[in-house]
């Protein structure tokens, strides 16, 4: 039954998904919501719990997939080309994001400190999913476009590390060898750099070259072999995945370009399927259990967090004030969030499913907050439909700062004539 709401789900959003490009309609939304009507506490059509087994296979081939082609986005030279802005995003909004996350869920909910730490890793990353109609809108300028791709395309592979560290330590210290952990991300990063370096070196040997038809699939024969080998070395196949992207991307150019979109095509499908999962885990049930602390950290994660640590990040950069706006406002809690909290949920420590019920929660708002919006942001940005209330907003801050120049300065007031 799955696989048939997975499949008519998937129908209607291809068909919607040009009206969905227009407006404010979100076809992630659509699979959350199918999901939701369709789980077993809704409707009961879908019989999914939490520890099914389709739950953690589908959360970690989705996540592997998704961080294989996000290291894809971000090789090297990309990365040396326009680092400054994503830069400060990424190493000062991210931990500062995950800091004043974590301090919300100790101090409003009640967490104690290893699991508010955890909390706020799985919610750190953004997905710039939810905001598709500002990253794709050429009227946007173009730094902020790249400011929220690499950001979004980075920051699931940067939270990682902090997610299965602090997911570690909230299972109890009999539970932490730091030395089996070391290891396991040592092995992903050494077979997530190893195994597309040689096979790039093999197919620049006379003995080897791939035809045009079987290009595509030179991407998908790396991933695949990361993933056997990291099964079975017991290698964290996370980090291995974006390590093996971002070598991918620096060292084979011409086998990213091929490999691309096939590739964001079979990530979207394990996303889409992995939040249809998620959303059979939520009901109205589900939520009416989170206490209204929990509603309040869910609000303040999404309009305080984020904000607040990329005001700080941008502090003496050249983005002007509405780019820094958009940036601070888009942070959508999406698809890494979603994975980090049903491995959460999935690892069974003492907090797991009061940090999964939030973690669903702020999801949820987010979505329906962020993929809402994006549209009336990007408006903002193009002069033929720039709105109205937000010219005369823009105007005002442009007279109150030019009243305070004249007053340094000691030039006349001239606007009130």
């Amino acid at each position: 039954m799955l696989l048939f709401a997975f499949a008519a789900a998937l129908l209607l959003a291809v068909l919607l998904s040009s009206l969905a490009h227009r407006t404010i309609l979100s076809t992630a939304v659509l699979f959350l919501v199918v999901g939701f009507l369709l789980g077993p506490e809704t409707t009961g059509v879908l019989d999914i719990t939490a520890d099914s087994p389709i739950v953690a296979t589908l959360a970690e081939l989705a996540l592997f997939t998704v961080l294989f082609t996000d290291g894809m986005r971000v090789g090297w030279a990309d990365l040396r080309s326009a680092w400054r802005l994503p830069g400060r995003a990424l190493g000062w909004g991210l931990p500062l994001t995950l800091l004043i996350t974590a301090l919300l869920a100790h101090y409003v909910v009640g967490l104690g400190w290893p699991e508010s730490l955890l909390l706020g890793a799985v919610l750190a990353p953004t997905d710039p999913v939810f905001a598709s109609a500002l990253v794709g809108n050429d009227r946007v300028p173009g730094r902020l476009r790249h400011l929220l791709n690499v950001e979004s395309g980075i920051n699931d592979g940067l939270a990682l590390p902090f997610v299965i560290l602090f997911l570690a330590v909230a299972a109890g210290s009999d539970d932490l060898h730091l030395d089996e952990l070391g290891l396991e991300l040592l092995l992903g990063v050494v077979i997530g750099v190893g195994v597309p370096w040689l096979a790039l070196r093999l197919e620049k040997t006379r003995f080897f070259s791939a035809s045009t038809q079987y290009e595509p699939l030179n991407g998908v024969a790396i991933g695949l072999l990361v993933l056997a080998l990291g099964q079975v070395t017991h290698a964290n196949l996370f980090l291995a995945a974006f390590a093996a992207g971002i070598t991918v991307a620096t060292f084979g150019e011409r086998q990213r370009e091929s490999f691309e979109h096939f590739g964001e095509l079979i990530a979207e499908v394990f996303k889409l399927a992995a939040l249809l999962v998620f959303g059979a885990l939520i009901s109205i049930e589900f939520l009416g259990e989170i206490s209204w602390p929990g509603w309040v950290f869910a609000v303040l994660a999404i309009v305080v967090a984020r904000p607040v640590a990329l005001a700080v990040s941008f502090l003496g950069s050249r983005l002007s004030r509405t780019e820094q706006f958009a940036a601070m406002w888009f942070g959508p809690k999406g698809f890494a969030s979603v994975v980090y909290g049903l491995l959460v949920l999935q690892a069974g420590i003492p907090a797991g499913d009061e940090i999964f019920h939030l973690v669903a929660l702020t999801i949820v708002l987010s979505i329906l907050a962020h993929s809402s919006t994006d549209i009336v942001i990007a408006r903002i940005f193009d002069p033929d439909t720039t709105p109205a209330w937000y010219e005369k907003l823009r105007q005002a801050s442009a007279d109150r700062r030019g009243r305070r120049e004249r007053r340094v300065t000691g030039r006349p007031d001239t606007t009130r004539r």
